[in-house]
């Protein structure tokens, strides 16, 4: 029954959630593209059904996904493969790693009709959700079909578990139609369980962002553009968000104070945002170059904004210390093992309950700084950049808890492998 008030809830609301979409598409072009597929009118070729749907937000949920996905392709070569995000972002990162290997669709919005249609389309063996991304119709009617559904690399933080708490009614008989949870941590399984979730369907396998890793050209060519550059410290601060970067760029101006040759290379989460924060760079009196426009990085410039996809770790590569975005405000934070993967230093603000478990182990083993504002950060920031020891022995902590915690992909893909 309250599956029901929530699709009626959801039809209601439609006219709202497509001004949204008009919205974004104003601000964004590509999020004006390919709207049939939102209500589950998809071309899916026979020989392309019944095989296996992965669904992932974005960005960061598709990075995320792409090892998974290509160890069940290397171990069930016979099943072809459905990747639905819910982004534009997420679209090309799917076809900028995966290419043809996959078929893409946006995912269908979650009412009866969308969905069912989009399942009768795809007749789907086994369904996988990556992290979060949890919806009512989509896992009852998936469940219905036959398919088997898994929350991979699933993660739950107590602000979350408090609303689903509010709203059990709804999130209890939701949750029962997951087959498996492969949780991150015992935290987040602990969290699962205490919503309804049986001992047995929720398991503990680790994060598989533990997993990642860079590819030698994407190394070797962020090594080639510090040297390059020849900057005394190049910070980088990665997925930042409207209201952040100001805080942000407060800190390097004071940093530039006393170490004038420091660069920042700032890059925005969405690049909706790319020329807003290269304007408001220019306004705060700053040097500026662009990455997207080939701009050289010189002596005199201050801050590189990162407005390109798919180069973060080249940024990484080419800094001596990080800061994680969405954390400085109560976005939740970002995912702070890239950088760790890569012996850097990572600074975070307070609120990264999206990543809880894992700032917290970082921080207990001296690889993750905390900084609550933009003083505090230019605080930590100047230490970094005057002590060379000291960003290898934080930035050596930091790799040793993502050394110390790979193999959660090898866990997740046999739990995922039993379900077919």
């Amino acid at each position: 029954m309250a599956r029901i008030f929530y699709s009626l809830l959801f039809y209601l609301l439609m006219p709202l959630i497509l001004l949204r979409l008009l919205y974004r598409a104003w601000k964004a072009p590509a999020y004006a593209k390919r709207w049939q597929e939102r209500f589950g009118f998809v071309q899916v070729a026979p020989h392309r059904q019944q095989g296996i749907w992965v669904h992932a937000v974005s960005v960061g949920e598709t990075i995320a996904a792409v090892p998974m996905i290509k160890a069940l392709q290397q171990q069930f070569p016979q099943l072809p493969m459905m990747v639905t995000t819910m982004t534009p972002t997420g679209s090309d990162r799917v076809r900028a790693m995966l290419g043809d290997s996959v078929d893409h669709v946006y995912a269908p919005y979650d009412t009866p009709g969308a969905v069912k249609r989009f399942l009768r389309r795809l007749q789907p063996r086994l369904l996988v959700v990556m992290e979060t991304e949890l919806w009512p119709n989509t896992l009852h009617y998936a469940r219905g079909s036959g398919a088997p559904v898994v929350l991979a690399n699933a993660r739950l933080s107590e602000r979350s578990a408090r609303g689903y708490q509010k709203v059990r009614f709804l999130a209890r008989p939701m949750l029962q139609n997951l087959s498996l949870v492969a949780a991150q941590g015992p935290a987040d399984a602990e969290r699962f369980r205490s919503l309804g979730l049986a001992e047995e369907q929720v398991q503990v396998t680790g994060s598989i962002k533990f997993d990642m890793q860079p590819k030698a050209e994407h190394l070797a060519e962020g090594q080639a553009l510090k040297q390059g550059w020849g900057a005394h410290f190049v910070w980088v601060a990665a997925s930042t968000h409207d209201g952040e970067d100001e805080l942000l760029l407060q800190a390097h101006q004071r940093l530039r104070q006393r170490h004038p040759e420091a660069l920042l290379i700032l890059v925005p989460r969405h690049p909706e945002r790319f020329s807003a924060v290269a304007e408001l760079v220019k306004k705060q009196g700053f040097v500026v170059a662009r990455r997207s426009s080939g701009e050289p990085v010189t002596s005199a410039t201050q801050v590189l904004v990162g407005d390109t996809m798919g180069e973060m770790m080249i940024f990484f590569a080419a800094a001596d210390a990080a800061f994680v975005g969405g954390s400085l405000i109560e976005r939740g934070g970002h995912n702070p093992l890239e950088p760790a993967s890569l012996g850097l230093p990572v600074l975070m603000g307070p609120h990264v309950f999206n990543f809880q478990e894992i700032c917290n182990q970082l921080s207990a083993e001296g690889g993750l700084i905390y900084v609550g504002s933009a003083e505090n950060l230019y605080e930590r920031l100047q230490e970094l950049a005057e002590d060379r020891e000291l960003r290898a022995r934080i930035g050596g902590c930091a790799q040793a808890v993502v050394d110390r915690n790979r193999g959660a992909l090898d866990r997740l893909v046999a739990l995922v492998a039993g379900q077919l």
